[in-house]
């Protein structure tokens, strides 16, 4: 029996396929094409998800994420791979990662983390094999953006005690629900508020402190884009603090227990981790990054309404 001709194809990834590898979703929207044929058009570049080229077959799948299958499309250059490297130098990898890709092995054996691509795009750049990389910060699975690596043992010393003191520089662009006022969000965060979820205390002999800088960005009806640059940084941070000053993020699945109003469809959680700044652990020089917010996220917030649009109506 021979298998069936692979060809073009475009579709949005059903709620059913949500965390799906990207190699399933797309055969399944080619029945019958043989599986070699699916993962060498994934490697050769000629699938794009969300507008961004995706080399990785074993990358998993949002529900809502349009999936393109270009058989024309030319092979990617190294630039234009899903793990991104922004800088990399004998002590520091920041790399800017693409939403649903863990930032390191969630459970045993988990494979394609962004922690294999970089180490992996490495050994390609340099042409040998490379020792383990350092995590120093980690963004949640559905978060894009600025992510760092040590390459030694000293450098990562030396970024997770700037974590600790607070002098890390990092903002973030997040997409809210609701009207969301400028401000700083101080509580103290607890893993389980009771119900299973992390979430704020008001004992001030649990949790640990953490401060989330808002500011707005712009208006929408029913929605804001602010800017969030973290204190502190504790796990879920951003997500809980809006969330629990009645401003979820757009896409968020977890933190709406008792959010009220109507809820913007996202393909995955409109959160971007713009701007990446530290103290070089050789160089003792204050360096800076930057990451363009990306198509999806740039295309939730297209099909919103300014609220300078109404007020002119």
């Amino acid at each position: 029996m021979t298998s069936a001709e692979l060809t073009d194809a475009d579709f949005l990834v059903a709620a059913v396929a949500h965390g799906q590898r990207l190699d399933r979703a797309v055969r399944d929207a080619c029945p019958g094409c043989a599986w070699s044929r699916v993962r060498r058009a994934i490697e050769t570049g000629k699938v794009r998800l969300d507008g961004r080229v995706v080399t990785d077959i074993g990358a998993t799948v949002s529900a809502g994420q349009r999936v393109e299958l270009r058989l024309a499309a030319p092979r990617p250059n190294r630039d234009s791979a899903d793990s991104r490297i922004v800088h990399a130098d004998r002590d520091v990898v920041v790399v800017d990662k693409l939403a649903g890709i863990s930032t390191v092995p969630f459970e045993p054996g988990e494979q394609g983390t962004l922690i294999d691509r970089v180490r992996r795009d490495l050994v390609r750049r340099d042409g040998r094999a490379q020792p383990p990389l350092g995590v120093v910060h980690r963004l949640d699975k559905e978060t894009s953006g600025l992510v760092m690596f040590a390459r030694t043992l000293p450098a990562k010393r030396h970024l997770k005690q700037q974590l600790r003191v607070h002098s890390v520089h990092r903002r973030y662009v997040a997409l809210v629900h609701g009207d969301c006022p400028a401000g700083t969000l101080r509580s103290r965060l607890v893993e389980d508020r009771g119900d299973g979820l992390r979430g704020s205390t008001d004992n001030p002999k649990l949790g640990q402190p953490a401060v989330t800088h808002v500011s707005v960005l712009e208006r929408f009806v029913g929605a804001t884009l602010v800017e969030c640059r973290l204190e502190t940084g504790r796990t879920h941070q951003i997500r809980i603090h809006l969330s629990e000053a009645g401003h979820p993020l757009v896409g968020e699945r977890v933190y709406v227990r008792g959010a009220a109003g109507p809820r913007i469809d996202a393909p995955r959680l409109m959160l971007h981790a713009r701007e990446l700044g530290f103290v070089h652990p050789r160089t003792e020089a204050e360096v800076r990054f930057s990451a363009e917010v990306p198509e999806d996220m740039l295309r939730v917030i297209a099909g919103l309404t300014p609220e300078t649009a109404r007020a002119r109506s």
